[in-house]
Formats: structure tokens, sequence, C-alpha cells
């Protein structure tokens, strides 16, 4: 009887998987292996750059100025004061520098809440940092697709001026937000106030509420209409380029909607929004708006 040839292809087959098998056992051990070493190291990783940032905070909240001295001295200059000395210096232009310190009673009443409707319209709800402003403000950017508003509160915005520059950079807002923590502990929120609208810039070589006051309307802050309040809360974002004497849009916008809000928010009565809305419209020598928009204002970062 002739014999039968050996099953050469069903062996071919079985030793085709087998192999296979062991490749695949072979590659899945090595993605275990790859994961047991990459997990702990990228572990390693993070806590070292947590540790590290908690170093950092810690060393630069020690090297912070003493702001216990800002509860009864008014500050001679600050940061933001002498960079914009140096900038004219570097320009080939003499420096110039307006500044009237003036207490809080000073100020008409409606300007300071313009400017905290600008600004910071939960200043006093919150410690230093707005979180929910920060919230927002990143939602905003993702849906965006790009950096959008500022969340800078009043008292970090203080802190800048009297201690920072402008430059933009991770580690200037890490110390502006241990400023301002430290500002809160140790001042209350009417000083805070108080050196804000006296030190804020409002123009070239215009600083605080009484020099700005008499520069763009020629009168003192405490005899601001309610419009002049609004458009001077409303330059804050852009003190040096919206400008009243320039009549930007911007700004008659702007001061608009801080109107709206001020009367939506019982700060001024409908009376005196009328007429301030009025007074708004003659100064831009534009017709009277038949209604203004009361969405929130876009809080923007400070600009040049």
């Amino acid at each position: 009887m002739a014999s039968r040839p050996p099953p050469t292809r069903a062996s071919s087959i079985r030793t085709q998987k087998t192999k296979q098998s062991s490749s695949k056992q072979s590659s899945s051990g090595a993605r275990r292996a790859v994961g047991k070493r990459s997990g702990p190291g990228w572990g390693r990783w993070a806590l070292g750059g947590w540790l590290m940032l908690v170093l950092w905070l810690s060393v630069e909240y020690v090297r912070l100025p003493d702001v216990s001295t800002l509860r009864t001295q008014n500050p001679r200059t600050t940061a933001l004061m002498a960079q914009r000395v140096e900038e004219s210096l570097e320009a080939g232009r003499k420096p110039r520098v307006r500044q009237a310190w003036v207490p809080l009673s000073a100020v008409a009443p409606h300007v300071v809440d313009a400017v905290l409707i600008s600004e910071d319209a939960r200043f006093y709800r919150h410690e230093g940092v707005d979180w929910t402003e920060v919230e927002n403000a990143f939602e905003q950017s993702v849906r965006e697709a790009r950096l959008g508003r500022g969340a800078s509160t009043l008292t970090q915005q203080l802190a800048k001026n009297l201690y920072l520059s402008t430059d933009r950079s991770l580690l200037r807002k890490g110390k502006e937000l241990l400023l301002a923590r430290r500002l809160e502990a140790d001042l209350s929120k009417q000083r805070i106030l108080a050196l804000y609208v006296n030190v804020v810039e409002w123009g070239e070589g215009v600083y605080g509420i009484e020099a700005a006051a008499r520069e763009h309307f020629g009168v003192p802050a405490r005899s601001l209409s309610v419009a002049q309040g609004a458009m001077l809360a409303a330059m804050l974002p852009a003190p040096r380029r919206w400008l009243p004497a320039l009549r930007p849009e911007t700004l008659r916008t702007r001061a608009g909607v801080i109107l709206v809000r001020l009367e939506r928010e019982g700060r001024i009565s409908a009376a005196q929004a009328r007429e301030a809305q009025a007074e708004l419209s003659r100064f831009f020598g534009v017709p009277p708006a038949p209604g203004v928009a009361s969405a929130p204002i876009a809080r923007l970062p400070a600009g040049s």
C-alpha cells in the first residue's frame, strides 16, 4: 500500500498560527513592559514638577514686598510709572507724570461704581482672585480657540501696577496672584480700592482719578458727571488708546453698557441713566441710540 504524503499544509498552518500567537504574546509582553517602565517615569516627572512649583511659590512668597506700609502710606511712585518714564526716555521724549492723591470721599460715588462694574464687579466677594471669572475666561478661550478676555481682579491689577511690569508671562502672573493675596490679607477692601483709583493709568502720563478728571474733562473727581465717570471707567482696558479726545467708537460703546449696568444694579436712577446716555451721545456727536445692549462687558487686558 502506498504511503500517504505528509500533511505539510496543515503543519505549515499550525506553525504559522503558533508563530503569530507567540508574536502577539511577545508584543503584548513588550507593551506591558514599556507601560511598566514609562508609568512610574511620568509619575516622577509630574511629582517633580509639582514640587518645583510649590518650592518656587514658597520662595517667591517670602521675597514679596512688605505691603503693610500701604495701610497708612501712599506710594510715591509705582513700577508702572517707572516703566513709562523709562519708555519715554528711550523714545527721546520728556517723561510726563500727572497725579494727585485724593480720598474716596473726594470721588463721585457713581464714578467708583462705574470702575467696579467695568473692572471687577465681584470685588467685594473674592479674596484677590475671582476664580469664577477665571473659569469663564478660560471657557471663552477654549470656545474661540484663542486668548480671550482677561480675568484679573482689581486687586491683581493694583499688584501689577505697584510692583510688576506689563509683560505677559506665566512667572509674572504667578507673582501677581501671590501679591494679590498678600494685599487682600493686609489691607481692607476700601484701602485697596482707594489705592487703585489713585495709581491706575488713565492716559499718557496720567495716573489716578483726580488727574484723569482734570486731564480729560477739566473738573475735579468729585464733580464728574455720570457720563464722564462711565467714560473714564470704559478707558481702563486701554487707557493710552481709548482717549475721550479721540472719540473712539469702542469707548462710546463700553461707556453706554456701563451706564446700562449702573441702572440695572440700582447705582443710578432711570432718569440719571437717560440723562447720561443723552450726554454721551452729545459728546460723541451721534444721535441717541434707541436702546443699548446690556450684555456683560468683555474684561480685556490693560492695553498700552
